[in-house]
């Protein structure tokens, strides 16, 4: 039995999920701003170590997934579904989710949201670009937060970039089953290198994902919102290209263990520390240890760190004062692409864009 505490918090969770999936998902911004309202269907997040709204969209739709014939489908463009939100949408959903409250009470106290969106490689392959310029030589990587490591294949993806004058770039090999597009506004940018000199690399991730074990992929597609089927198909399609030469991704905490990873990797070798859409999961003391391991492994070694999130959880660690990169109240909440370095201990940053945080959109400062 959930205290009413625990429901409060629930509520919250789901308000503040409500408000983020606004801009970019009416689907999701209305089930989770109903069920705030609903102490029956917060109850069942209330179970959850985190009450994180996202969670429980992601368990309803992992439990469609088992039942792809249920109406409620019609709803879901993931398995096929084409309504929009309706009067039917809320009350559906919700005898849907209760009739399964013990599996969703299952699935939340032993599951987290995990991503591992390809489309965000669209912003991280120009900055590694930028960096491969300064370098001069072969990359070596490591992501931190890989998750399944899908993006440490980035250079193995087809790019095209439209910018808002009509321009047109393109990077990546030619043939290749994982084609991405970005749109670009704002001056400068006269697209990245066409091939990337992109040598050995790792993932660091706290519980690093599978995805040749379909329950593994079954639960990524499920943390995907409902109504952007193609943030599926493009994980179902990168993870099918990796298959036969799956990523390495160690288990492991970004600042802990950052130092014993970079020693496999060649030491004479420029080297890049990524991540994107980690540091909010961190928290406020993970984040200030990150962000000093990284410069302290700069002290020993040629160190770039390319970073794609928040600002005020990813680069405010080391450029404060920037309201301009921080959004505004009401605004939709975006990423921030910067390259780092450090220089006798003092970091030196440079912001090249504002995203949005998948990956489809960006606003070139670089």
């Amino acid at each position: 039995m959930s205290s009413a505490n625990d429901v409060g918090a629930a509520r919250r969770g789901l308000t503040a999920f409500a408000d983020r999936a606004e801009a970019s998902s009416p689907l999701y911004a209305h089930l989770a701003s109903k069920a705030a309202e609903d102490d029956d269907v917060a109850g069942l997040l209330a179970a959850a170590p985190d009450p994180d709204g996202e969670l429980l969209l992601a368990v309803a739709h992992r439990l469609l997934q088992a039942d792809p014939i249920h109406p409620l489908t019609r709803y879901y463009p993931t398995p096929g579904g084409f309504d929009g939100v309706d009067a039917e949408t809320w009350p559906m959903f919700r005898t849907f989710l209760l009739e399964r409250a013990e599996k969703a009470r299952e699935l939340l106290v032993s599951r987290t949201v995990r991503n591992n969106d390809v489309q965000r490689a669209t912003l991280l392959y120009p900055a590694l670009s930028a960096v491969s310029k300064q370098a001069k030589g072969t990359l070596v990587l490591i992501e931190v937060g890989a998750c399944a490591g899908l993006l440490l294949g980035l250079d193995k993806f087809g790019y095209r970039y439209h910018g808002d004058g009509g321009e047109q770039f393109t990077a990546g090999p030619t043939k290749t089953p994982v084609g991405l597009h970005c749109a670009v506004e704002g001056p400068g940018f006269s697209g990245p290198k066409k091939k990337l000199p992109l040598g050995e690399r790792v993932g660091i991730d706290p519980a690093p994902v599978d995805v040749s074990d379909e329950d593994e992929l079954a639960w990524l597609d499920a943390c995907i919102w409902a109504d952007q089927p193609e943030r599926v198909r493009l994980l179902r399609t990168a993870a099918a290209a990796q298959a036969k030469n799956p990523p390495d991704v160690v288990a492991g905490d970004g600042a802990a263990d950052l130092a014993s990873v970079t020693e496999r990797l060649p030491s004479d070798a420029p080297l890049v520390v990524m991540n994107s859409n980690t540091m909010a999961h961190m928290g406020e003391q993970g984040r200030t240890e990150y962000v000093a391991a990284l410069a302290a492994l700069a002290e020993q070694r040629p160190l770039w760190w390319v970073s794609h999130e928040p600002y005020e959880q990813g680069i405010a660690e080391v450029l404060p004062g920037r309201d301009d990169l921080s959004p505004g109240g009401g605004e939709p909440l975006f990423g921030v692409l910067s390259i780092a370095r450090w220089s006798d201990g003092e970091p030196d940053v440079t912001v090249l864009a504002t995203t949005d945080l998948h990956g489809g959109r960006m606003t070139w400062l670089g």
